[in-house]
């Protein structure tokens, strides 16, 4: 059975200050300060309101802006872009599609071999589900994000002795 995510009101209201400005009032937080701006664990960001699976940190890299920067979404049905024409600026907003939380924005200047996008996405939008917690916060079909490589693929080492 397919996981429902949907706008929960107790989620809202258990917000902090800011992930409420962020997410219910298009808020961002500086850069470089946000939880998971300089987060390298493995694992997926879900939506802090609906827990809908948003990107996966197999897909973050580090673009210097001060936010956490993905090339794209875990499933783009849980991602929408709207037009932003705010700040005397157009852009293009991230939200997520079933609790319609404002995540950040989407630019055409990521790493090109993996697309070109960078989705510049705002930590106090986002909560982080490590690798090891995917199956028990039924995540686990995400699992295969992280799998390693079989050993018997691995190129064989040589042992010199002296």
């Amino acid at each position: 059975m397919d996981q429902q995510y949907l706008r929960n009101p107790a989620a809202i209201d258990a917000l902090s200050a800011e992930q409420y400005h962020v997410t219910q009032e298009n808020g961002t937080e500086r850069p470089f300060t946000g939880e998971y701006s300089a987060n390298k664990q493995p694992g997926i960001y879900v939506d802090v309101v609906s827990g809908e699976p948003l990107f996966a940190s197999v897909d973050k890299f580090d673009s210097g802006t001060g936010w956490p920067s993905f090339t794209k979404p875990i499933d783009t049905d849980n991602v929408l872009e709207k037009s932003d024409r705010g700040h005397a600026m157009v852009r293009t907003e991230v939200r997520s599609a079933h609790a319609d939380s404002h995540l950040g924005h989407v630019f055409p200047d990521g790493p090109t071999v993996a697309g070109g996008l960078r989705y510049c996405i705002i930590s106090a939008a986002l909560r982080f589900v490590h690798r090891d917690q995917l199956d028990a916060q039924g995540y686990g079909r995400f699992l295969s994000l992280f799998a390693q490589p079989d050993l018997d693929d691995a190129p064989a080492v040589s042992e010199q002795r002296s």
